[in-house]
């Protein structure tokens, strides 16, 4: 799957911060929060340096950030300051450096490049006002150029002015030093005009929808609001020394509409919060059809990738811009004995849940669900022999470039025969000697990694599995 490096965010040690926050990223109408309710969402920060920052414990509403985005401040606990917009943005980023440079917006960046958050830091040097950020200060921002992932970061060091703003050095942060006390908890769709489609295949066609009858994809193509399509066709390449005759094809289609899962505890026992999850999850409605003699090894199967999608949403939490990395890789899969000749086509809708959640007690631990139901459309198996296609997608989901669960869905069609099978749905007893069986199926596997202290949390002492997830029925077949 693709992603883009970022480094690892560890643990940082207890710190007292205000928060500047920069909200930039997809839009979506229902979820629009209006200029006057981001006015009352205020944090507060504690006066000691040597604690975290902790807010008043609001319950603060989860949302897709506007496009029109604003940038909120907070003032230390004694200063009376609340939460207000600000102007500034990060307007160069350097990943191996980690350094930063921050400006006003429209200083030394287009137009349309994200603003930042910063934080200024309680006790400010005393040349501090002359600069746009101060050693303590926490950036929260939307992606932004050097930081396509969005950036959450620390200021270390205050380098110095530049044409384009001050320069910093940063290292990385945890949102707890943001959220503090406050808890937190939504799901918000991804608007699917926001993902890059990559296609790896000749024939793969996209098609979307959303509101105000905007739609992409073929002529005539009917897709949901909200929902992202992938229609392909493939030949099958046979396993080496298969059959000249073993050929075989799949087609179909993959429909999705993903939603990301946020949620945020307030401040638990210890530096920790005291719970969280992030998690993708949706509604999936898939069909394909398999022809042919597949001749694929059966203890490797053959996946063929066929798209790759990127999509980076900005939840509006509060006041806080969490920027979220979403990557969907939509394969092809089957393996097969090239005996087994099958002409069969499957229809099958559910939804699906894959995330992680951390407790005070029990840690991070993993969550997964599929419920997925599956129809025939067509059926039609000669000869003895077996062969399974799955037409799944492998998604990722993580923080500011910061990998923190990986899924795996994968809903088969499961194929096997012995004798001399000439048998459909149809006709099942015409020309058979043995027993047909096709079944439906949906497999879901998965990982929680380190990056998911990006929370605050302590950090993974290893990657947990999510824990495998099968499920399989029968859709057809016969004993003669």
């Amino acid at each position: 799957m693709r992603r883009r490096t970022r480094p690892g965010h560890a643990l940082l040690p207890a710190f007292a911060v205000t928060a500047l926050l920069l909200s930039a990223g997809c839009s979506s109408p229902q979820h629009r929060t209006s200029a006057g309710d981001r006015a009352q969402e205020t944090a507060r920060v504690s006066d000691d340096t040597t604690a975290a920052a902790r807010t008043d414990g609001q319950a603060l509403a989860v949302a897709a950030a506007p496009a029109a985005t604003t940038t909120a401040a907070a003032g230390s606990a004694g200063s009376g300051r609340p939460a207000h917009r600000t102007t500034l943005t990060v307007s160069r980023y350097d990943s191996k450096t980690r350094r930063a440079v921050i400006s006003k917006a429209g200083e030394g960046t287009s137009p349309a490049s994200p603003s930042p958050a910063v934080s200024p830091s309680p006790t400010p040097s005393a040349s501090a006002s002359s600069h746009q950020a101060a050693v303590g200060d926490v950036i929260a921002s939307a992606p932004a150029p050097g930081a396509p992932d969005g950036l959450l970061a620390k200021v270390t060091k205050v380098i110095g002015e530049t044409g384009a703003g001050t320069e910093v050095q940063t290292e990385p942060a945890t949102l707890d030093a943001l959220l503090g006390d406050d808890t937190a908890k939504g799901t918000v769709p991804v608007d699917p005009a926001a993902f890059d489609v990559d296609k790896l295949l000749p024939d793969v066609k996209v098609s979307w929808s959303k509101s105000g009858d905007v739609h992409v994809g073929p002529e005539g193509a009917t897709v949901p609001l909200g929902s992202l399509r992938l229609d392909v066709s493939a030949e099958v390449p046979t396993a080496e020394g298969a059959p000249a005759a073993a050929s075989a094809s799949v087609s179909g289609f993959v429909q999705v509409a993903p939603q990301v899962d946020f949620a945020y505890g307030g401040a638990g026992t210890g530096a920790a919060p005291g719970s969280a999850y992030l998690g993708v999850s949706g509604d999936w409605d898939s069909g394909w059809a398999v022809k042919g003699r597949v001749a694929a090894a059966t203890d490797t199967p053959l996946r063929i990738p066929f798209a790759k999608l990127h999509a980076d949403p900005v939840l509006q939490v509060g006041p806080v811009p969490v920027v979220v990395n979403l990557d969907l890789t939509c394969y092809l899969q089957v393996s097969g004995d090239g005996k087994i000749t099958v002409d069969v086509e499957q229809s099958l809708k559910g939804d699906f849940k894959a995330g992680g959640t951390f407790g005070t007690a029990q840690g991070w631990t993993p969550v997964s669900s599929s419920d997925m139901t599956s129809t025939p459309v067509r059926t039609s198996v000669t000869t003895s022999g077996n062969v399974r296609t799955a037409l799944g997608a492998e998604a990722s989901v993580g923080l500011y470039g910061s990998v923190g669960v990986t899924a795996d869905l994968a809903p088969y069609l499961r194929g096997e025969a012995t004798g001399t099978v000439t048998a459909t749905s149809a006709t099942p007893g015409a020309d058979a000697q043995g027993t047909w069986n096709l079944y439906g199926g949906v497999d879901l596997s998965g990982a929680l990694r380190l990056q998911l202290s990006i929370f605050g949390t302590p950090v993974l002492e290893r990657t947990v599995p999510l824990g495998a997830l099968h499920r399989e029925w029968k859709l057809a077949g016969g004993s003669l």
